[in-house]
């Protein structure tokens, strides 16, 4: 691993005035210095950093910074930031580095994906935050995702939701149609492809799993049965790779017709390898989340007439929506302090700020914001109830990070009854069979 971890310490600290200083009589200043700092109350929180420009305004750390300013100034606390993101896919990756971090107990609060949510909390090294005062008004299905043996280990500022970015001009100009099924939206891969559009989806390494768990949960999570068939799953009566199947077989259908490039994608990070083309109309099609529509440093000024919208599936359009959140080590130093924290940025007052800021869907029931007309499609079918959780914690073959891993293997050159023998191991290891 690279030496990539950076320290971004936000001070709040009141200033000490001269008459203060001259009052202190015989006083070293320099003892009055080190005693001011062993008396500041710091939490320590572990997150990403983008590797993007550094002159572009990123929207979604100012809204996070916003709320972290707010814990500051209500609390009187220091929080300070550990942050990494891997340079290229031979580094370890921030999910690895977590770890890592939580089983060491080295910081108080913590910024994770959902796969990391389960292992820790599995592991019991996040504590329970069911008892904060925000609980009570966070929408049920972040409640669902992220409880682990009967605990609530993560909660987040923003429901993150994963569509397809398509550059509706390029649509327009080929006469086609926003796709809703998988037939549907190959053949806008073949109209775009014989139009000139050498590999029509931009992919990277860690998000093409969203077209697999869209076609592989659609009915799952939509047709009424969902408890009665996550029961089967976790009992071993229904095996995950007959769910999986679709979505594996579309996408190697994919990798041979030549609509994605296999090669690239294994060894690119999520927005950088696809964006450059994306954002040059060389590339119709990507694949992100909900607020990189809404950030310069991804597709927030993207220069021409940007739609998002679900996955193909039988059932139509379909978001697919994994739950990350903020999780607090359990054995975290500052505890008390932390879980203070953690009740500030997410009460309604600063999700309202964060909502407004980022333009996205919020945890909190009570908070809500209009989107900008580029999402529109996407909201739409979140607000109607339709969607797929891409993470669930009562599902006890973790999702998110395991069918990310098996995508990537198929990219490498696994058939689809290689990546399905995958998920049966799988799924026999978790059950102890």
């Amino acid at each position: 691993m690279k030496p990539s971890l950076k320290k971004l310490v936000a001070l709040c600290l009141a200033g000490t005035s001269l008459l203060a200083l001259a009052a202190c009589g015989s006083h070293d200043p320099n003892n009055l210095l080190r005693d001011k700092e062993e008396d500041t109350r710091v939490v320590s929180l572990y997150s990403p950093m983008e590797k993007t420009d550094p002159d572009a305004e990123n929207v979604a750390r100012s809204a996070s910074e916003k709320t972290i300013l707010m814990a500051e100034e209500q609390l009187g606390v220091k929080i300070e930031y550990i942050t990494y993101t891997a340079e290229d896919y031979q580094d370890k990756t921030y999910d690895d580095v977590a770890i890592d971090r939580i089983r060491s107990h080295m910081d108080d609060l913590y910024l994770l994906n959902p796969d990391v949510i389960l292992k820790a909390g599995a592991e019991g090294n996040l504590a329970d935050l069911s008892g904060l005062d925000c609980v009570k008004n966070l929408r049920d299905v972040v409640k669902t995702a992220n409880t682990v043996n009967g605990k609530l280990v993560a909660i987040p500022q923003e429901v993150v939701a994963y569509g397809l970015f398509i550059n509706k001009d390029i649509f327009d100009q080929c006469q086609l149609k926003l796709p809703e099924t998988p037939e549907e939206f190959l053949e806008c891969c073949r109209v775009l492809k014989e139009k000139g559009y050498e590999t029509p989806v931009g992919a990277n390494r860690w998000w093409l799993e969203t077209f697999v768990l869209a076609q592989a949960y659609a009915d799952l999570y939509n047709g009424g049965n969902t408890a009665e068939e996550i029961e089967a799953l976790n009992s071993g009566r229904t095996k995950y790779s007959d769910y999986m199947r679709p979505g594996f077989e579309f996408l190697k259908k994919m990798i041979d017709l030549g609509y994605i490039d296999a090669k690239k994608a294994l060894v690119s990070e999520a927005i950088e390898g696809e964006s450059p083309d994306f954002l040059a109309q060389k590339t119709p099609i990507v694949m992100a989340y909900w607020g990189a529509a809404n950030t310069d440093t991804a597709y927030g000024n993207p220069g021409f007439n940007l739609q998002v919208i679900g996955f193909p599936t039988e059932r139509g359009q379909m978001p697919v929506v994994p739950i990350t959140g903020y999780g607090v080590d359990a054995q975290a130093e500052h505890m008390e302090d932390t879980m203070a924290v953690l009740d500030v940025i997410l009460s309604d007052e600063a999700l309202q700020v964060y909502t407004e800021t980022n333009k996205v869907i919020s945890p909190s029931k009570n908070v809500k914001v209009d989107c900008i007309p580029a999402l529109k499609p996407l909201n739409d079918r979140i607000e109607e109830g339709v969607f797929v959780l891409g993470s669930n914690a009562g599902m006890k073959l973790e999702q998110w990070g395991n069918t990310c891993l098996i995508v990537r293997e198929l990219l490498n050159g696994a058939t689809v009854e290689e990546c399905m023998a995958a998920f049966d191991t799988l799924q026999a290891e978790t059950l102890g069979e």
